[in-house]
């Protein structure tokens, strides 16, 4: 018998296949004999001639399409919204056009897979002109890129930070495009644990987050400009981002705090989605695999009148490795650009999520031993699970004062409906998200010094209303209530950033900002009369200084100081250990504070590296803990301090315009430094941090063979970790070996690729994820072999 997923799969591939043919239909015509043909009758083509033969009488442009080995490329789309034609490059890479106008500006686009579009603009003067063009492939790293994450735009050339980039090449070849471990596997520093095998993921940089049990912590998450975190810097998840649209991310490590606040103090992660372009686009894929996966996505993009649109749509569910851990998201995706006058433009957003998955918790050493893929007893008998319904609309734009002003600005609402029965208790939470943000910056100065200002301001809200019944099994609900209140969050942040530059070489950055967040719970509930109703206010003043030298065009040294905190979490205020319900009155935020030295460069375009050296050190980091009155709960309080210090390194080597080698390392020692545990007896200085391997490694082959045949390899591994402050236990080591090989057929208008992927196909038995958990049920194991197949097509 079939199973549903695997019917489904079917459908999707039965729908593309149905796309094709009448997508091909109306590209490629075919005549009575079944032979394309133009269409056109014999009187119409005779009248095309004879434009043609006029046309050829006046003035044109030709133009030569090159790679950077000067390798002529075929079938570049060459469009122009002035000329409104698109016409393709011949086998030598050449192409002419034939003005329609006499004279004037005219810009042309020039696309192809698997390099970076390119644009130019030509003062055409009725008389022939030749251009010259060349594309750069996606795996080349350029560092003239503009770093906006960092709220400066700032080319990552002399940004003074720990930066890396994850461009096309790697998004492109994702096993199944929908989860962020896929797209972050290479970078150093960050780690990425994926729960379920889903979507849902536990990730930290520098450890910073890696104590949180869900969600993310301590990382800036923003989407096309909008940020994920709540007032207190907290992202519940990523499930509005359809990694399959997903363009280009910038990843900033170190404490940021000065730029986004508490939801920085690790870094920064900005993803940004494709662009519309110039011309129409299209695009259809289906894939599927291993324990019951398919993904089934469309999108749509193009230009309007002083204006581009994009949108998307797409459906992926899975069985899940272990038991209990199906799963299945839905995402609707919408984009808006366009030109108000010449110095606005305004960019409006709209994002709907659905999101399920079971959750089958952690295990003990027992459980595991005997079944890897059992789910903890207590999920099955209470039905654990999630579920997130979330609609978000958000308006950005920037407006050009004059040539040296310009003033940004971000505005964004969201809804959220959650759900999420645990043994407890069944909880019910509606959040309403509102928030905004303005920057203004002032760029002044020529010659030798020239000097950029930014001043910024935050202000973002949430209105929470939460409610609990107790769970009677599997997920029934009892009718008395454990909890109903509302809490009101909001942050208000102003920031100031200047960046001096010292002629061609030199950059120096002083920064500072001020944050105030306030929480305010009220409750309706009033058990045996007590009023839990109560605020907590936290305010914290962050700072940083950063200078770059460039000792050469293709050579690149930073350092930087900067401090972080990270404000206590919806999550961690009102899980109450004094009451079922009020907030968490001993919480209060941990700081950070480290400094980074770092070289970046590349030589020839042919080999790439990114080195960086960091110490960082931390007050009041949290513990959880369990009470015996309440053993099904976990609680949070300020337990201790730590110092790490590490290396995170990275290199990119192209020997030939065929092969590309990438490979990273992450050296991490994460130690207590002081440790007051009310759960871990004994004395814990000197012990290192859980869930932080003192190894991370990344490795990837790409080979590109003669027919438009791609092959992958690459692999990843850690070191042993352990699973709580005393070290007494842990996982060993792990390496994982994954495979893709892909074809891609290109035919004018239609670009089509199909592939296979292999992952950990050595069938490695791992902990995909550890928790300290109180109880020890802190195993989470990762699936072993899996395969995917699937087929895109674009037009």
């Amino acid at each position: 018998m079939i199973s549903p997923s695997v019917r489904c799969l079917l459908k999707l591939s039965w729908i593309c296949v149905v796309c094709v043919v009448f997508i091909g239909s109306f590209v490629f015509p075919l005549g009575p004999q079944g032979k394309p043909t133009s269409g056109a009758s014999s009187a119409s083509a005779g009248q095309n001639q004879k434009q043609d033969m006029a046309r050829a009488d006046r003035e044109a442009i030709h133009g030569r399409i090159r790679d950077l080995q000067c390798q002529p490329l075929k079938d570049v789309a060459i469009t122009s919204a002035t000329l409104r034609l698109k016409t393709f490059s011949d086998d030598r890479g050449e192409f002419t056009i034939h003005p329609a106008s006499p004279d004037g500006q005219i810009r042309f686009d020039f696309e192809l897979p698997g390099y970076y579009p390119e644009s130019l603009i030509l003062e055409f003067r009725n008389q022939d002109a030749e251009v010259e063009v060349t594309l750069t492939p996606v795996r080349i790293v350029r560092q003239e890129v503009t770093v906006v994450a960092s709220r400066l735009d700032i080319p990552l050339s002399t940004t003074p930070a720990a930066t890396s980039l994850v461009g096309p090449d790697t998004l492109d070849a994702m096993s199944r495009s929908v989860a962020v471990d896929e797209a972050l596997r290479g970078i150093p520093g960050v780690k990425v644990d994926n729960q379920a095998n889903g979507e849902r993921v536990h990730m930290s940089i520098r450890g910073q987050g890696i104590l949180t049990e869900r969600g993310i912590r301590g990382i800036q998450v923003l989407l096309d400009g909008l940020p994920l975190n709540d007032p207190t810097g907290f992202v519940p998840d990523l499930f509005d981002v359809d990694w399959a649209g997903v363009q280009q991310m910038e990843i900033v490590r170190g404490p940021l705090a000065f730029l986004y606040g508490g939801g920085s103090a690790g870094g920064v992660i900005d993803i940004q989605t494709r662009d519309a372009g110039n011309t129409f686009h299209g695009a259809l894929s289906t894939s599927g695999g291993s324990n019951g996966f398919y993904k089934g996505r469309g999108e749509l993009s193009g230009p309007f009148s002083h204006g581009s649109f994009f949108l998307a749509g797409s459906r992926d569910a899975g069985d899940g490795y272990r038991d209990h851990t199906a799963f299945w998201s839905d995402n609707i995706y919408g984009k808006l650009s366009f030109d108000v006058t010449s110095r606005l433009r305004l960019n409006a957003l709209v994002m709907g999520t659905g999101f399920f998955n079971q959750n089958a918790e952690g295990l003990n050493l027992a459980w595991l031993q005997q079944d890897r893929r059992m789910a903890n007893p207590d999920a099955l008998t209470y039905n654990e699970y999630q579920k997130t319904i979330r609609g978000t609309g958000g308006l950005s734009g920037q407006w050009t004062i004059s040539e040296g002003q310009r003033l940004s600005f971000t505005f964004y609402s969201r809804r959220t409906q959650y759900d999420e029965p645990v043994p407890s208790s069944v909880a019910h939470r509606t959040l309403f998200s509102p928030g905004g943000s303005s920057q203004y910056d002032l760029e002044q100065g020529s010659g030798w010094v020239k000097n950029h200002l930014s001043l910024g301001f935050d202000l973002d809200g949430q209105f929470i209303d939460e409610f609990r019944h107790p769970n009677l099994g599997n997920a029934v609900e009892g009718t008395s209530l454990l909890s109903n209140q509302s809490i009101t969050q909001n942050r208000v942040a102003g920031y100031v950033v200047d960046r001096l530059g010292l002629g061609t070489k030199w950059a120096l950055l002083l920064s500072m900002r001020f944050d105030h967040i306030g929480n305010s719970l009220t409750d309706y509930l009033k058990f045996n009369g007590l009023d839990l109703s109560g605020d907590r206010i936290f305010n914290r003043r962050t700072g940083r200084v950063g200078v770059n030298w460039n000792p050469k065009e293709q050579i690149g040294l930073y350092a930087s100081w900067g401090q972080g905190f990270l404000p206590p979490a919806t999550e961690e205020l009102y899980a109450n250990p004094a009451a079922l319900g009020g907030f968490n009155q001993s919480l209060i935020p941990a700081t950070s504070s480290g400094a980074e030295v770092g070289i970046r460069g590349h030589v020839k375009n042919r080999f790439y590296f990114d080195s960086t050296v960091f110490r960082l050190d931390t007050k009041n980091d949290f513990e959880r803990y369990r009470v015996s009155s309440r053993p099904l709960e976990t609680f949070y309080r300020n337990a201790g301090q730590s110092r790490r210090y590490g290396l995170e390194t990275s290199v990119r080597w192209l020997p030939t315009s065929r092969v590309t080698f990438n490979s990273s390392y992450t050296y991490s020692h994460f130690l207590y430094t002081q440790y007051n545990s009310i759960t871990y007896p004994g004395n814990l200085i000197g012990n290192l941090l859980p869930n932080s391997p003192v190894h991370q490694f990344f490795a990837e082959a790409s080979f590109d063979f003669p027919q438009k045949l791609t092959l992958n390899v690459s692999t990843q591994a850690f070191s042993r970790a352990y699973i709580d402050a005393t070290n007494r236990t842990w996982i060993d080591g792990y390496g994982l070996l994954d495979a893709r090989l892909s074809r891609t057929w290109q035919r004018r208008k239609i670009y089509a690729t199909a592939f296979v992927y292999g992952k950990n196909l050595t069938g490695t038995r791992y902990i995909a994820f550890t928790e300290p958990d109180p109880d020890g049920n802190s195993y989470q194991p990762g699936p072993e072999r899996e395969v995917f197949a699937g087929l895109q097509i674009r037009f």
